[in-house]
């Protein structure tokens, strides 16, 4: 299977009051730490959709996109990805996902539509998207990410269980400080 794994970096963080992606969890920038664990799934690339201005890393291949609107942000790495059997999809703000997470996601993949890790009953991330769900991607629209589309769906496969850094976002400024006391 040809995958590849999209870091959605784009967004203003407004909640968080702003340069949220470039705030330092144990020293590091939040975003360096989603590239990190998409770098670790199987994949043959990782591409970052992030905001002109944010710094990222050397060696990172990069879509800069100025909208915020999260089906932007999506429909641009994917147009980046091209043809691929599957497609992660981290976020920016979530510097905890497990780094042998992608792996267990893959294996489900050949007869999904999508995979969806949950710990607790809480659908996280990444989501791995098969072709079939890159396809319906022109149906999203505004600040609108694959939510919809997969809701509802009998064609998912979830993998139960998956560590809790699969649910755990920073929206806040006091979710990072919380984070950082816990490190």
């Amino acid at each position: 299977m040809k995958l590849a794994a999209l870091v959605l970096a784009a967004g203003a963080g407004s909640r968080f009051g702003g340069g949220k992606l470039e705030a330092l969890l144990r020293g590091e920038p939040l975003v360096s730490h989603a590239i990190r664990a998409a770098r670790a799934a199987p994949v043959d690339r990782v591409i970052v959709v992030a905001a002109p201005a944010l710094p990222l890393p050397d060696g990172v291949e990069t879509v800069r996109i100025a909208t915020t609107a999260l089906s932007d942000s999506l429909k641009a790495g994917i147009a980046a990805a091209g043809p691929v059997d599957g497609l992660f999809v981290f976020l920016g703000d979530m510097p905890l996902v497990p780094h042998g997470l992608g792996r267990e996601l893959a294996a489900l993949l050949p007869q999904a539509y999508a995979v969806v890790p949950r710990h607790a009953g809480r659908p996280g991330h990444p989501v791995l998207l098969s072709a079939r769900a890159l396809a319906d991607c022109g149906n999203l629209r505004g600040d609108e990410g694959f939510g919809r589309l997969l809701r509802g769906r009998s064609d998912l496969a979830f993998l139960d269980g998956a560590d809790e850094g699969a649910i755990i976002d920073i929206d806040r400024a006091e979710d990072l400080a919380r984070l950082e006391g816990e490190g």
